[in-house]
């Protein structure tokens, strides 16, 4: 019973991680997720960004009527390879943070996206269930994105 437990403890803090190849170039990749403009037009319509430490920034995300402000600000950064920012809601508790990070792969870049701390949001309600984290970075990250760099060839 206690193993039992122990596991069922340690899944409910298992990051998110989802992984895709693009074929595209590293720099292009990097572009994407790190220049303002670029994030428009596949991710959300953030009031700035900088691939800075200590930059801080937010965006609105819907869900049916609701508005929810995503404070985020980055934590770590190697120019060209990861970014890591932190991920909260404006009103709400908890902190997750979100790393992006690079492969190159011949001439097209694999991406892995880490979502951690999500069951520190999750206790905020039924819109902050992982599974809604899940449905919406393989939507951000497996069509968006994809599509987007599709464009950029």
């Amino acid at each position: 019973m206690l193993l039992f437990y122990l596991t069922k403890q340690k899944m409910k803090t298992e990051p998110f991680v989802i992984e895709r190849t693009y074929n595209a170039s590293l720099p292009i990749v990097w572009k994407a997720i790190t220049n303002k403009k670029e994030m428009k037009k596949w991710y959300f319509d953030v009031d700035d960004f900088k691939p800075q430490i200590g930059f801080e920034f937010s965006f609105e995300g819907r869900n049916e009527d609701r508005v929810y402000v995503h404070l985020c600000k980055v934590v770590d950064i190697i120019e060209g390879k990861k970014i890591t920012y932190s991920w909260s809601y404006k009103g709400y508790k908890g902190i997750s943070f979100i790393t992006f990070e690079l492969f190159e792969e011949g001439k097209k870049t694999r991406l892995k996206l880490t979502h951690e701390g999500i069951e520190s949001i999750a206790v905020n309600g039924p819109d902050f269930a992982k599974n809604n984290f899940v449905q919406g970075w393989t939507a951000i990250i497996g069509t968006s994105l994809k599509e987007y760099l599709e464009k950029q060839n």
